[in-house]
């Protein structure tokens, strides 16, 4: 059967509507790219990995950066960047995203495409803060043979799009699992009306998380089949968030902090081992690498109002559909030393949404 998304199986999540694509890419100006590695090499090890790329609009990151924070729901990663981001709150670089052993690569091939493009780097200027996150995709992939180059971050940037996102086992998300099944890319979207102005947020996770046991349903049933459960590592997940809402710097962080509940929603409880990592941003505004004045001025959302918590709601819905669009879309895998990860069946998933129970 082909995967579909989890609105095309009659669920539905949340009140609010989704934008034209359901996906990170109805925020005006955002692309998205992947690159995928899916074969089997000289060494007969199978290579199930990727990069996903994230850029906040098509123009120079450098020169007009947009606000940004992060926020660590289980700090068991290697993200890099994320440092600078909180203390300066601006992105000046793609997003990229791959497998825990390739973040080196990436970051190189990312700082040479940003080198290509901003001859002043590192010479008239100072050098730039590269944004890469990670989850481990070591049980279906050749991990150890860091098989992610610098040039496929390079050609995941120049391939980004806007449009339609392609999801499950793609890019960055080629290898990875998801409560007890294939897991990888998704995508999802909310729009809504704030007065006369209408905004749209954004959602884009690579799913690495969780077992069969925790899998919670959209309508809160649990899907838990008969049988032992094979023990996997904790995993981990990286969602990145995309407003054009004009939120400043502190505002998109406790944006970041609300993708926690629609995470929790489909069953995580961040484990020891789970590196759980949001990076969210917004397009309102870009800010210039060189103002050419003292100060600048910008507006922002004011905070004691229902606005902003009609947002943060918009964001646990998108998180949660996200990670829902992940799983569904994601198609049985074959990986490293005969592993195989199933696709999620859809029977058994409807049948345990209209229970709304245990399903044994």
């Amino acid at each position: 059967m082909k995967r579909v998304r989890i609105r095309a199986l009659g669920i539905n999540v949340g009140r609010f509507k989704t934008g034209t694509y359901n996906a990170i890419t109805d925020v005006s100006g955002v692309l998205v790219g992947h690159t995928t590695l899916s074969y089997k090499n000289e060494e007969d090890r199978i290579v199930q990995t990727g990069v996903t790329a994230i850029l906040p609009h098509s123009g120079s990151l450098f020169q007009e950066k947009v606000l940004g924070s992060s926020y660590v729901i289980n700090g068991f990663g290697k993200t890099v960047g994320t440092i600078q981001l909180q203390e300066l709150g601006v992105i000046e670089s793609p997003i990229l995203l791959t497998n825990t052993m390739s973040v080196p690569a990436v970051m190189e091939g990312t700082i040479r495409y940003l080198l290509d493009q901003n001859p002043q780097i590192g010479d008239t200027t100072g050098t730039v803060n590269v944004i890469v996150g990670e989850c481990n995709d070591g049980y279906l992939n050749d991990i150890r043979g860091l098989h992610v180059r610098p040039e496929h971050a390079y050609q995941t940037i120049q391939s980004a799009k806007s449009g339609i996102v392609e999801e499950g086992c793609v890019g960055a998300g080629t290898g990875m699992s998801c409560l007890g099944f294939k897991g990888g890319i998704g995508t999802s979207s909310r729009v809504a009306f704030f007065g006369e102005q209408s905004y749209t947020i954004g959602a884009l996770v690579v799913s690495n998380f969780g077992e069969e046991k925790d899998l919670r349903t959209p309508l809160g049933g649990w899907l838990h089949r008969v049988g032992e459960e094979e023990k996997m590592p904790d995993g981990s997940i990286m969602i990145i968030l995309a407003t054009d809402a004009p939120l400043n710097e502190r505002q998109l962080g406790r944006l970041a902090k609300r993708a926690t509940f629609g995470l929790s929603r489909t069953g995580s409880y961040g484990a020891h081992g789970s590196g759980d990592i949001v990076i969210a941003f917004s397009t309102a505004h870009r800010v210039p690498h060189e103002p050419d004045q003292e100060t600048i001025s910008y507006s922002f959302m004011r905070e004691d109002g229902k606005w902003i918590s009609q947002l943060f709601e918009m964001t646990v819905e998108a998180v949660e559909e996200a990670i829902w669009n992940s799983i569904c879309m994601a198609t049985t895998t074959e990986g490293n030393k005969g592993r195989v990860r199933e696709a999620i069946p859809y029977p058994i998933l409807l049948e345990s949404v209209h229970k709304g129970g245990v399903l044994k």
